[in-house]
């Protein structure tokens, strides 16, 4: 298509907002992509409450309040998240809104899955050649695009653009919304959505145990959330060199380090030179700045980043991520606390199987000692009924609080309950001791 036809055919396809919320129908299927919400859009589609009934509606990772995880929106819309967040929380446990949880193997396609008919997504104006940037973070977008019936792109231009596999084309989007979106400003945001709290101070604890676990020419993945995302910061991998970086996101830090040559990637074994990533995200301003453009980074698919085959390729895997409880055998908790939706696994499960998989591969769990300020212990006797397992006792490695490491992989029961039990808080160290005693000895 040539540079004249595909402006003239952007043309014909700019619409307002409220236009394309006119386009969706009772019991349409409406997907918005993963990342943050086509704001514009969705607001105007807010405004048809009473208009339509029964429209499905999807939000990958509530980031904008629409209204509509509040009380009386039912009629009109069928609400279903893929990650509680702050905004969605109270609807959740309220179950107002129903949860799709990912698949173990990303890279497969689910086929149960009603494919959109409505697709809203955020998209940078085209450059000369008619191609649009989905801007941070790629995630399956490319995907959804190509399944759904219909596709409107809010076009932001604040966006940045990247490399890899992150963009589109003029002519596969069926209907385009100008709309200057700033979000949020770099830097104050979880990855996950939340608000950024300062990190509590025994998470530097936290990062220099693991920090001992880490060597040269690690490639390195980091999960999202509270616990794991302020780490880089306090110290995760100071005096580090030749780092390589595979993992859905760059939690605060991470953009720094590959400026400075901490991660440069010169030796992994698979896509050496680049940092490959699905999101960008938790910089400054001034490191997304650096990296918009940066071909050191390079944005693929969810489905490829997460493929356990490509994970376990990397020589010298080290996965790191969070978990909410443990149980004395090792049973990881990184969804559910009993029935209590609280985060989702994300790539977790691939990049712990990948890592223990991986030629010299560690994984390493990290969760404070307590919770609900220091009332209880996240290493428990037994997990609370109803708590989903997220990793299998047989596949916990390294777990870390702020009072050490257990290095459980390949002990016994009994060896386990003792490593966790030493590095839990001192003031459950009875208890559990006692616990384990009834539990598992005669």
């Amino acid at each position: 298509m040539s540079a004249r036809n595909w402006r003239e055919e952007y043309q014909k396809k700019l619409i307002s907002a409220e236009e394309a919320a006119g386009k969706i129908k009772s019991g349409d299927r409406v997907v918005f992509t993963a990342g943050r919400e086509s704001f514009a859009i969705g607001m105007a589609l807010a405004g048809r409450l009473g208009d339509v009934k029964d429209v499905e509606v999807h939000v990958p990772s509530p980031g904008y309040d629409f209204g509509w995880y509040d009380e009386g929106w039912d009629e009109s819309f069928k609400l279903s998240i893929g990650i509680p967040t702050g905004i969605s929380q109270e609807a959740m446990d309220a179950h107002r809104v129903d949860f799709q949880f990912g698949m173990l193997y990303p890279f497969q396609e689910n086929p149960t899955e009603r494919p959109p008919d409505i697709l809203l997504t955020e998209i940078s104006p085209p450059d000369n050649n008619g191609f649009c940037s989905f801007g941070a973070s790629l995630w399956n977008k490319r995907q959804h695009v190509r399944q759904a019936r219909t596709v409107i792109a809010e076009v932001n231009a604040n966006l940045i653009r990247t490399y890899g596999d992150n963009f589109v084309h003029v002519s596969e989007i069926d209907y385009f919304v100008e709309h200057l979106s700033t979000g949020g400003a770099p830097g104050t945001g979880s990855l996950a959505g939340r608000e950024l709290k300062k990190p509590d101070p025994f998470l530097k604890d936290i990062a220099g145990y693991v920090n001992s676990v880490i060597n040269d020419r690690d490639t390195i993945q980091i999960g999202v959330g509270r616990t794991t995302e302020p780490l880089v910061r306090l110290g995760l991998l100071d005096g580090k060199n030749d780092l390589g970086y595979h993992s859905e996101a760059t939690p605060s830090g991470i953009i720094s380090l590959v400026r400075d040559g901490v991660i440069n990637c010169r030796y992994k074994t698979v896509n050496p030179d680049k940092a490959i990533v699905t999101s960008l995200g938790g910089g400054t301003k001034d490191e997304m700045e650096w990296a918009a453009g940066n071909p050191m980074f390079h944005l693929v698919d969810v489905a490829l980043l997460e493929d356990i085959r490509i994970i376990s390729a990397h020589d010298n895997m080290v996965a790191i991520n969070n978990a909410l409880a443990i149980d004395l055998t090792g049973q990881i908790a990184a969804e559910t606390l009993g029935t209590r939706q609280l985060s989702v696994a994300g790539g977790q499960i691939p990049f712990v199987f990948g890592a223990l998989l991986s030629k010299g591969g560690r994984s390493v769990t990290v969760l404070p000692s307590t919770a609900q300020d220091g009332t209880v212990s996240r290493i428990m006797s037994t997990l609370p009924e109803g708590t989903v397992v997220t990793i299998q006792r047989n596949c916990t490695d390294y777990v870390v609080t702020e009072y050490g490491i257990a290095r459980l992989f390949g002990k016994t029961i009994r060896q386990r309950a003792q490593e966790l039990i030493s590095i839990a808080h001192p003031d459950f160290r009875a208890e559990l001791t006692k616990a384990a005693r009834s539990l598992y000895w005669p």
